[in-house]
């Protein structure tokens, strides 16, 4: 588990001598659902707190390298997408300067 997390490959690139990688998922999956993970985080820093290790001053999370998905980029749901005026007498604006000068002559 600890190779997988060390190296961010996918589940079925785990090393065989490490077992099926099946096995290793599923039991990863079943001790973070029981919260083993969380323990050793807490059970691991309160041992190098308890040595002067650890300093709270200087360890924190950045989340400017959290990614989101393609679609969280800040529109909001429901809205109606904005679509040109269809009514009458709407007025395209040219897309080119040709364009005008064609309407000029």
């Amino acid at each position: 588990m600890l190779w997988m997390l060390r190296t961010g490959a996918p589940w079925r690139d785990l090393p065989e001598r490490y077992g099926p990688w099946r096995t290793v998922a599923s039991r990863f999956y079943r001790w973070q659902r029981a919260g083993i993970w969380a323990q050793l985080l807490a059970a691991v820093q309160a041992q190098a707190d308890a040595h002067g290790q650890l300093n709270w001053d200087m360890h924190d999370i950045d989340g400017t390298m959290i990614r989101a998905h393609q679609y969280a980029a800040g529109a909001k749901k429901g809205l109606p997408s904005p679509k040109p005026s269809a009514g009458a007498g709407a007025v395209s604006v040219p897309k080119s300067i040709c364009a005008l000068k064609g309407a000029a002559s």
